[in-house]
């Protein structure tokens, strides 16, 4: 979620400004104060007096300053100030009648002068209250009577958006130790909690385990065809067995015992163009996962050829298959044999191909613009990348949006999205990948158009042999 509170606590704990272009920090009493990005004159680095160096000129607001020029007004009325005039989550269409109803100061009434002057109109208005529940009160004089508190409970809320966390964020970034109430009432485990913090696992984690319900995203995609999720459906049931852990039923049990027991994730996603709930079972797993000895806090105390092997059999890959291809790209290639074997519409080959080629171009891009290699970069990478980067600066051809080959990509993301995740919370049985590195939209939609008409766009990196080669491991790989 947002963390203003949690940075306004940790700027005030260290005595720093924040940096940041976000307008909410002006409403924060920060003793370092705001610098908004935007105001920082990066090409005019200047020599400092003193012997610590340069420095970037920049501007930093002061909400101490600020309230200086309105009269008497309270730092503690900002909150107040923002809720009124719509944060990031309220809009607050009720207040329009104290706005079309309040004299304010300086001949600022609704429509005159536009929202500047109505800003500063109500500012110079706050600026009469001592403190802010005296200020919420005469603001409710303005509405009508069955309106009243539940405005106030509205404004009240989202105030306290602006107070500082009490959580102690000083000594998770010197020496990585978190601790939260709210972690230890829902009694989660200590290693599940330390890597949340760390990010090395995501919120989707934390909502199915506490929550047991989860929102998936949309992407741009086909609306007439089911959500882009679907795909990946049975991965996040593995993610909720393991979570939730539920054991493989035994020969006896009846289908219909087993099918009370699996415990069930509620999951938001899109159906067309709106939202449905649907309840999704747990997948069971594997006896080594359902061993008494091995809850959650315990998973992983299972052995990491167990933990491989789970992932591998989600994704229905063998270990052998991915042996020719680099560490790094293992989880990509077995996530996309994945996608091939579930999507529906199935995988076209040069959409397979694009996918492939993108993948190869981040390899190149990441050898070749390192700025300090292991090892130098071969002369025919460097050729073959500049070779790269002229294509990319032709002009497309045929340049249509296919939105069926967009919609399987989306899949394919949401299929990494799931494997990663699995990854995670088994403790990484394979290496991560350079996410950053690893898809481009835009490029792979280029990549799938030029293949439908000009087919020796395959052959974009052959004057290295390096990425030539592992093309081809991927493409064989991936086909056999």
């Amino acid at each position: 979620a947002e963390a203003d509170r949690e940075i306004a606590g940790l700027a005030n704990r260290w005595g720093c400004p924040v940096l940041s272009l976000d307008s909410d920090f002006c409403v924060f009493d920060l003793a370092g104060g705001y610098c908004p990005l935007s105001h920082f004159q990066w090409q005019s680095v200047r020599a400092a007096a003193q012997p610590q160096g340069c420095y970037v000129p920049a501007r930093c607001f002061s909400a101490e300053r600020f309230c200086r020029h309105f009269g008497h007004l309270s730092k503690g009325l900002l909150p107040l100030f923002a809720v009124m005039n719509g944060n990031d989550y309220i809009d607050l269409g009720a207040l329009e009648a104290f706005f079309s109803k309040v004299r304010l100061p300086r001949g600022c009434a609704a429509g005159k002068g536009g929202k500047h002057l109505r800003l500063q109109g109500l500012l110079n208005w706050l600026a009469q209250f001592a403190e802010p529940a005296e200020a919420v009160d005469n603001v409710l004089k303005y509405l009508k009577k069955h309106q009243r508190e539940e405005i106030r409970e509205l404004l009240c809320t989202s105030m306290e958006d602006y107070a500082l966390s009490d959580v102690n964020l000083e000594d998770f970034f010197q020496n990585g130790s978190y601790e939260c109430e709210a972690a230890r009432k829902a009694d989660v485990p200590e290693w599940v909690l330390d890597a949340l913090a760390k990010g090395k696992l995501a919120p989707f984690i934390i909502n199915a385990l506490i929550l047991r319900s989860t929102f998936l995203r949309v992407q741009v995609e086909n609306m007439q065809r089911p959500s882009a999720h679907s795909t990946a459906l049975p991965i996040r049931q593995v993610i909720y067995g393991l979570l939730l852990r539920v054991s493989r039923s035994t020969e006896d049990a009846s289908s219909s015992k087993q099918t009370n027991e699996l415990p069930i994730v509620c999951e938001f996603d899109r159906c067309q163009k709106t939202v449905k709930k649907t309840f999704v079972q747990a997948a069971s797993l594997p006896p080594d996962f359902c061993d008494d000895r091995f809850p959650l806090d315990k998973l992983m105390e299972v052995s990491m050829s167990c933990r491989q092997m789970l992932l591998l059999e989600t994704l229905g890959v063998k270990m052998s298959f991915l042996e020719p291809i680099p560490s790094h790209l293992q989880l990509p290639i077995a996530v996309t044999c994945y996608w091939i074997r579930c999507s529906e519409p199935k995988v076209k080959l040069n959409q397979l191909k694009a996918l492939l080629l993108m993948i190869v171009s981040g390899e190149l891009q990441r050898i070749t613009d390192d700025p300090d290699p292991p090892v130098p970069p071969a002369e025919d990478d460097s050729v073959a990348y500049n070779e790269f980067l002229k294509w990319k600066e032709k002009k497309l051809q045929n340049n249509d949006f296919d939105l069926d080959a967009a919609h399987s990509f989306c899949q394919w993301q949401c299929c990494l999205q799931m494997g990663l995740y699995l990854n995670q919370l088994l403790g990484t049985p394979l290496s991560e990948p350079d996410l950053s590195r690893l898809y481009t939209g835009t490029l792979v939609h280029r990549l799938y158009q030029e293949l439908k008409s000009a087919p020796a766009v395959e052959n974009l990196f052959i004057l290295s042999a390096k990425m030539a080669q592992l093309y081809l491991v991927l493409l064989n790989t991936v086909e056999s």
